[in-house]
């Protein structure tokens, strides 16, 4: 192993583990010090159970943006013959533009996260089902993109890795991609607290450290976990490393963060609704179960661009 591999473990580690873990005992110690809320289940099960189900959406719908835009450049490029599966893609065919279109996925998932981002800072007037949909989308966008380009200055054949070798970049120019990925995936994750906690529908669920931990656990970090078991039947069958890899890359590179950093957060303005219908959770479960459907069924065979 190089040191350079070395120093990005090493930094990915302290970014992704020792860094939040730090950061969430610091909330435990300070939350000793307040007596605050006794805490209701930040807005019940459905609240939960609706975000968790949103999660599974956006996910998906990410993966499938990123297949896509692997896919569709390829398919305009002569000499490529691209096939879209459910839980990856390959081409028939030489062309000099091939690696660089190993690229194209990251990009379109981490242009649409930071829209989503952007536009979620402007939707506290909308439905609590709008917002958790564009938080999801935001941080599934912006936390399945950014690990690939650790990911790429470490492994010259994955995709990211693939498109450095189109631009022949060196060793220093890939540990410093891969650095600046590093230093954006906390600070996107901390721009995604504030967002969550105002989901809540009245001022005591986040007034003080314990209270806005607890709320951001139930909205945030259980869902994204239950989430991560509800995505398998999607990527399956394939290898178990690549089933579970990127679910699991893409809750450690931004959940460990938002849920550690959340008791940092001020003059929050509670303006969720607290009322998730029945009615609603049955409509996000069908759209889930329609776009499982879709992946299974006609994915899953493949799809030729040529």
């Amino acid at each position: 192993m190089t040191t350079q591999a070395i120093l990005l473990l090493a930094a990915s580690a302290l970014t992704l583990v020792a860094a939040p873990l730090a950061l969430l005992v610091a909330g435990a110690v300070a939350g000793r010090r307040t007596r605050n809320a006794r805490g209701a289940v930040a807005g019940g099960w459905r609240c939960t159970a609706l975000s968790t189900l949103l999660y599974v959406l956006a996910f998906n719908l990410t993966f499938l943006i990123q297949e896509l835009f692997l896919v569709i450049p390829k398919a305009l490029t002569p000499g490529l013959r691209p096939t879209l599966f459910h839980n990856n893609h390959t081409w028939e065919g030489t062309s000099a533009l091939a690696n660089l279109f190993q690229g194209t996925g990251a990009l379109a998932t981490v242009s649409i996260g930071l829209f989503c981002l952007w536009l979620l800072g402007r939707s506290r007037t909308r439905s609590d089902e709008v917002r958790l949909l564009l938080y999801w989308m935001a941080f599934c966008g912006c936390f399945m993109a950014l690990p690939q380009i650790v990911i790429g200055a470490l492994s010259p054949g994955s995709d990211i890795g693939m498109a450095m070798n189109y631009f022949a970049l060196g060793a220093a120019a890939r540990t410093g991609m891969a650095v600046v990925a590093l230093v954006l995936m906390p600070f996107i994750a901390l721009q995604l607290r504030r967002p969550a906690l105002e989901l809540a529908a009245v001022p005591a669920l986040i007034d003080g450290c314990r209270a806005r931990m607890r709320f951001v656990f139930f909205v945030v970090t259980l869902p994204a976990l239950l989430g991560t078991a509800l995505v398998i039947p999607f990527r399956l069958p394939r290898e178990w490393v690549e089933v579970l890899g990127v679910p699991v890359l893409v809750v450690l590179a931004g959940v460990p963060w938002i849920q550690a950093a959340s008791w940092r957060v001020d003059k929050l303005q509670a303006s969720g609704s607290g009322a998730t219908r029945v009615r609603t959770l049955a409509r996000v479960l069908a759209a889930v179960v329609g776009l499982l459907l879709v992946f299974q069924i006609v994915l899953r065979p493949g799809i030729r661009f040529y």
